[in-house]
């Protein structure tokens, strides 16, 4: 078998593969669904705890769909970074998917969480 062939029969890889995918699309999906322009443009994008009521940082939409295109080419970065080095190690790959799959969970937590701020 080649190295592609065993890197999609590996169920790990693929279960991984998967969580991270559905995880990116729920991001994106939620953050299109949350964003309502009808009240305002503004948007609170930055929050920094050790400045008290001063810590929030006003923002445009665009700062919010940043969180998309991140998710994205995380997703991408990682899969083309596990896939490269499966034919090394099985471990370092799974390895890779694995902080690829905590990454997106918090880009999912941190975005929900500033649009449940607004």
């Amino acid at each position: 078998m080649t190295t592609e062939q065993k890197y999609f029969h590996d169920r790990l890889v693929l279960v991984l593969l998967m969580v991270s995918t559905f995880i990116a699309i729920l991001a994106s999906l939620l953050i299109l669904l949350k964003l309502d322009s009808n009240h305002s443009d503004v948007f609170i994008v930055q929050v920094r705890q050790n400045l008290g009521v001063g810590g929030f940082k006003a923002g445009h939409v665009t700062e919010l769909l940043a969180f998309i295109p991140f998710a994205f080419v995380v997703l991408a970065i990682n899969i083309i970074l596990s896939f490269r080095i499966y034919q090394v190690r099985r471990q370092y790959a799974v390895t890779i998917l694995g902080m690829a799959l905590l990454l997106e969970v918090l880009t999912l937590i941190v975005s929900n969480s500033l649009l449940v701020l607004r």
